[in-house]
């Protein structure tokens, strides 16, 4: 009798599972009908594809834009927000040795591997933090030179994450997607990551201090649990994709007239800057990060003075998430539209067009509100639009470029470009603040005619590439 009722229990579970694949399968093909309107007409498994890419990208921004308002707001408890372009120097600084570490592991290690791995080293970090941060805000640590060195390194850590762990996915991404694809799936990956932007920062930030905890720590030992899901999530993604859609498409026919680039360190530098194509790439990435980091730093220094402590991070994370809401609309609206209809080029020449009308309403235009909608709108933008179609312009280009040069693209060169901004934000107490509004605009104004014409000779170099199917550099 037992044994006729473990294999009734048996069936009752298979037909459970059966069950619960059928509900998968219906969910997956609605949901494929849904995105057809804005991203594209996908095929089941490529949807799945890039449903489990999405997911992975969710938690990266989730994680990431919850960190960002923690970032500056325990710097700004710890060390002060006027010194704010000065940690984003010392970040420079630092990011050196690291970046010089993670090309290093990039020759040694598989992508996947090093995507599993380091986010966990970073949870263990925050982790430590949590108890460092909870100590302060008690008082049980005063103010002091090594709470205001604390803030610093925090500044700096954070900072690390967005450029390696975010440069290290696309990476990745860009390894395993064919440009076609990418055209319709990366603006599905990206609309999937908004989604955990916006709701991290809200629910990690807000929902300790509704219940009444005030202490940040909370948030941050959270943050530093999820960081424990890459490995699973990786391990799906592997294990459920067809071989056939993981590859690049670009190498099965040009890879005779890819070259042995010198590996390690100097090996993404030297490619970096012996190809005007990525140095191309490169002057985009600064344009933008130099601007931005100049309203950025107006945005955080008139926030810092309407609020403090928890409060200050209560109003950074809400910025986060309607950052994140922005772009997601962006998104749904059909933005990402721009790079499949009208080219890459078009694409990528818009952004340095609506920047601009963001210069001018900076210069003439000084509130907390006024500013808040000017990041939101900065960073939705460039998230919607500009990343994605950044994104795509790797994926003709060699296994050195894609791993390496993006490395230094997206992490040091991310922090040159805004250390340039911070130390134009530097000038505001030498020149004055009228005099260093001035500076900001007119260097924007001329960053942003160059990014214009850079931007055509991406889009014609990448669609030569791709349409020929082989490697730009």
């Amino acid at each position: 009798m037992k044994f006729v009722d473990l294999r009734k229990n048996s069936c009752k579970i298979q037909n459970l599972v059966d069950d619960f694949k059928v509900v998968i399968y219906i969910m997956i093909n609605f949901l494929m009908k849904i995105c057809r309107f804005n991203f594209g007409k996908f095929e089941e498994k490529e949807f799945r594809k890039f449903l489990r890419m999405g997911i992975i990208f969710m938690l990266t921004i989730g994680i990431y834009w919850s960190l960002r308002p923690l970032k500056d707001s325990l710097f700004s408890q710890l060390a002060g927000a006027i010194n704010l372009p000065y940690a984003k120097t010392i970040s420079l600084i630092f990011m050196i040795p690291f970046v010089a570490l993670y090309t290093n592991l990039l020759d040694r290690f598989k992508k996947e591997k090093l995507l599993t791995v380091m986010p966990c080293v970073y949870g263990v970090v925050i982790s430590l933090y949590a108890i460092f941060v909870w100590l302060f805000q008690k008082g049980a640590i005063q103010p002091s030179v090594i709470t205001k060195m604390m803030g610093y390194v925090w500044y700096w850590f954070v900072e690390s994450f967005g450029s390696v762990v975010v440069a290290l996915f696309w990476s990745f991404s860009t390894d395993v997607t064919r440009s076609n694809s990418a055209k319709q799936g990366f603006p599905l990956v990206v609309a999937l990551g908004q989604i955990g932007g916006i709701i991290a920062p809200y629910l990690l930030i807000n929902l300790p201090v509704a219940i009444g905890i005030r202490y940040d720590s909370v948030s941050m030992i959270i943050l530093a649990v999820l960081t424990f899901l890459y490995a699973p999530l990786i391990r799906n993604l592997l294990s459920k994709t067809p071989g056939e859609l993981m590859n690049s498409g670009v190498e099965t026919k040009s890879k005779e007239k890819e070259k042995k680039e010198e590996t390690g360190f100097m090996g993404g530098i030297k490619l970096l800057f012996t190809q005007k194509y990525l140095l191309g790439i490169f002057a985009v990435n600064l344009f933008f990060e130099f601007i931005v980091t100049i309203f950025d730093f107006n945005f955080k220094l008139l926030a810092s003075t309407r609020y403090s402590g928890v409060e200050l991070t209560q109003y950074l994370s809400f910025y986060s998430s309607v950052v994140n809401t922005a772009s997601l609309i962006c998104l749904l609206l059909g933005i990402s539209k721009v790079a499949k209809k009208l080219g890459i080029g078009i694409s990528l020449a818009v952004m340095p067009l609506l920047l601009g009308l963001a210069v001018f309403g900076f210069y003439t235009i000084h509130s907390l509100s006024f500013f808040l909608y000017l990041m939101v709108f900065s960073k939705a933008i460039n998230y919607a639009l500009n990343g994605p179609t950044l994104k795509q312009l790797y994926i003709p280009t060699s296994q050195d470029a894609r791993s390496k040069s993006q490395a230094w693209i997206e992490t040091f060169g991310s922090r040159i470009s805004k250390e340039a901004g911070s130390g134009a934000n530097m000038l505001i107490k030498p020149l004055g603040k009228s005099g260093y509004m001035l500076f900001s605009v007119l260097t924007s104004g001329i960053f942003i005619a160059a990014w214009f014409f850079i931007a055509l000779f991406l889009g014609r170099t990448c669609k030569k590439a791709t349409d020929s199917n082989n490697i730009v550099c």
